[in-house]
């Protein structure tokens, strides 16, 4: 693959989970110098297993929450469990993983004079009074919620890097990052993409949490990946915050009803009360990544679910 960028020296925290193996993936084929970082907490090694025997990638096991030395030109913090599953497991840790990852990884950057970019995520709009959602707006998150210790700890994510910048001159580039889906997800996590499809290839009753009406909008990995490396090598001063996600919005209903048929699968639809908190609207305004990075997700929902359904059909055991 031809690559528009000269080759680097790139780290990527949190490499080995879902959105971080794929950026792995691509930055390794475009003959970029890859250090993984990992601590396998939601990551997990079969997804970067294909990575292994490339002389220009290389696996750390290390957790952000602890400094590390490296000599890099660029950074991308993605290190977070991102699944309400996972990050409401250890809520004490979740948060710490965001606000002291970001702050060993913005020392880091600040020391070697790296170019740092930061997954934040949609969640730091909390549940939106505003639709669709715009960069400028600054959310409506509660503080004290059971989702709260991801989303302030994006929130103060955000707010680090911005003094690391204005104090330090630090060099960052923020994205927030709407639902997104596509192989590699881990078939626990309880992210709506990946529950409806493993329920519908195990013939299980398909469960919608609510009346099915709220909404989300489905970003498929690679169009996110493809974006995230545009916002990294984008204009110099450009720091963001820029959404990326896919602004077609779907109801759960429409969204399960999908599953099934591209399952073929016999399974019906079950509904379930809301969980606290969880957001009713979702869903991006991407004018700011169209005209600056001039990017906007080409994979259409019903094509996306295919590949997914594809690489679930083989790692679900179907009964």
């Amino acid at each position: 693959m031809s690559n528009m960028y000269a080759s680097k020296r790139i780290l990527v925290t949190g490499g080995a989970g879902f959105i971080g193996s794929h950026l792995c993936k691509r930055l390794v084929e475009e003959g970029n110098d890859v250090i993984c970082l990992d601590n396998f907490f939601t990551g997990s090694k079969g997804n970067i297993e294909g990575l292994l025997d490339y002389h220009n990638f290389e696996l750390i096991r290390h957790d952000v929450t602890e400094p590390i030395l490296l000599e890099v030109d660029q950074i991308y913090n993605l290190a977070c469990p991102a699944s309400p599953v996972h990050y409401q497991y250890n809520p004490v840790k979740t948060i710490k993983t965001s606000v002291l990852g970001a702050t060993n990884m913005l020392g880091l950057a600040k020391r070697v004079k790296a170019r740092i970019l930061q997954a934040s995520t949609s969640e730091v709009y909390g549940n939106p009074a505003v639709h669709p959602q715009p960069e400028e707006y600054w959310g409506n998150v509660n503080p004290i919620g059971i989702r709260s210790c991801y989303d302030e700890g994006k929130r103060v994510a955000e707010t680090l890097f911005f003094d690391y910048h204005r104090q330090n001159d630090v060099d960052i580039k923020v994205i927030r990052i709407f639902n997104t889906y596509g192989p590699n997800m881990n078939q626990n996590d309880g992210r709506v993409v990946s529950n409806f499809i493993v329920q519908a290839l195990k013939g299980k009753d398909i469960t919608i949490y609510g009346d099915g009406t709220q909404t989300r909008s489905f970003c498929y990995v690679d169009d996110l990946v493809e974006g995230m490396i545009r916002m990294m090598n984008s204009r110099e001063g450009f720091t963001g915050p820029v959404n990326l996600g896919n602004p077609g919005e779907f109801t759960m209903l429409e969204l399960a009803e999908k599953v099934i048929s591209l399952t073929g699968s016999s399974s019906k639809i079950i509904y379930q009360p809301l969980p606290q908190d969880d957001p009713t609207q979702r869903k991006p305004v991407i004018d700011l990544a169209k005209k600056e990075l001039g990017w906007e997700p080409t994979i259409m929902l019903d094509e996306g679910l295919k590949r997914t359904i594809e690489y679930f059909g083989s790692v679900v055991q179907v009964l």
